[in-house]
């Protein structure tokens, strides 16, 4: 039986960050349904992990948190 590897992290970064405002809206999209369907737990857990993708891709927020840093 062959062993199990967990998630090639940096191949899932470079996915990620090469799709991340798709990803970012497809999660809005999972929080308003949630929202439709009267399940803000659910709607928060949605936002949530995009505010942290937005963070970690460094999308700039209102408040400026998550800006790329420059160098």
């Amino acid at each position: 039986m062959p062993e199990t590897q967990g998630p090639n992290a940096p191949l899932v970064g470079k996915v990620a960050a090469a799709n991340l405002a798709a990803i970012l809206y497809a999660l809005e999209v999972c929080a308003v349904s949630m929202d439709t369907a009267n399940r803000p737990e659910d709607s928060k857990y949605y936002r949530a992990l995009a505010s942290e993708l937005a963070v970690a891709g460094g999308t700039p927020s209102d408040d400026g948190v998550g800006r790329a840093e420059t160098d």
